[in-house]
């Protein structure tokens, strides 16, 4: 099962006690994915989806909310995966014009200035609505993307408005006929997740959220401390080189005695750091020590000594 299901499957079993805040993720799942019937003089309300839990939900909702005869037909897909789709029907009736006309679908209004959206909790219930209508997201062990997608532009812009009252990083996009509602970071995909109820969704992003950035955070240290390491050996390999030449060119002997004991102490301790070196100098300091291997890689120059840049 993916996680789009599971999350769907956790908001779809959240028990509600208030008739606003319902009608509010009705009017969210109706507006995403829902669609009229129109028989007569009468309209009813046909939803359709391969998730039984939401199916539940959709049914549950009409029935609390309103007073409108339902059925749900069961139907097998004829994909490859052959998913049963569940079909939840309220027949056209009278009493079902009053509910759409109560939820401002037959309404020219834009969204956003839908009563039902009037109060903090309304809005988390409709967001909860549209993403179990139309929303998806990936699993947290890939990338974060968290999408809804509704071929209505006005209300993808309401319901970027909503997420914005959230302090939701929200985006927008088309695709062909369609508008994608997208989230890209994990920390905005946790919030969101949080306002519409999947907690423990969002616990378990969390916690991959954690484990990813702590084992970025140990490949960054890794990968510099392979850096300076790198340098240690580079700057290490020159100094023994220039020492080396000087060496078969003048002789070590001929320097002065300070550049010998530095030049030969480095011989000794080809591939220690310069830390290192100083604590095996028996009391000359780094910057004593740094200066002498400098003045070492000079004469190596002066002797005609070329040096990789």
């Amino acid at each position: 099962m993916s996680f789009s299901n599971d999350v769907k499957n956790e908001l779809a079993r959240i028990e509600t006690n208030n008739a606003d805040e319902d009608k509010a993720e009705l009017l969210g799942l109706l507006r995403m994915s829902g669609a009229i019937i129109i028989r007569g003089m009468n309209v009813g309300i046909h939803f359709s989806t391969e998730n039984a839990a939401l199916a539940r939900r959709v049914l549950q909702l009409l029935k609390t909310n309103y007073e409108v005869q339902t059925e749900v037909v069961i139907t097998r897909s004829r994909r490859l995966k052959k998913n049963n789709r569940y079909q939840v029907r309220v027949i056209p009736a009278p009493q079902v014009s009053r509910a759409l006309t109560e939820l401002q679908l037959f309404s020219g209004e834009s969204d956003w200035k839908n009563p039902l959206l009037a109060n903090h909790n309304s809005k988390r219930t409709f967001l909860r609505g549209a993403f179990l209508g139309g929303g998806s997201i990936s699993r947290p062990a890939s990338d974060y993307h968290l999408e809804m997608v509704t071929g209505n532009e006005d209300f993808a812009q309401t319901i970027i408005k909503v997420m914005h009252s959230f302090s939701l990083k929200a985006k927008l996009t088309d695709r062909k006929n369609d508008y994608i509602i997208y989230l890209k970071d994990g920390e905005s995909i946790i919030s969101f997740l949080s306002v519409i109820g999947a907690h423990n969704a969002m616990m378990e992003l969390e916690n991959v959220r954690i484990v990813k950035e702590m084992r970025n955070n140990i490949n960054r240290a890794v990968n510099c401390e392979t850096a300076n390491l790198n340098k240690v050996v580079k700057a290490a390999m020159r100094q023994v080189a220039c020492i080396k030449f000087i060496d078969e060119h003048m002789g070590i002997s001929e320097l002065p005695k300070g550049l010998q004991d530095t030049a030969r102490l480095r011989l000794e301790y080809p591939d220690v750091s310069l830390n290192d070196l100083v604590e095996y100098s028996g009391g000359i300091g780094k910057s004593g020590i740094n200066h002498r291997l400098k003045k070492l890689q000079e004469v190596a120059v002066g002797l005609g000594m070329e040096l990789e840049q």
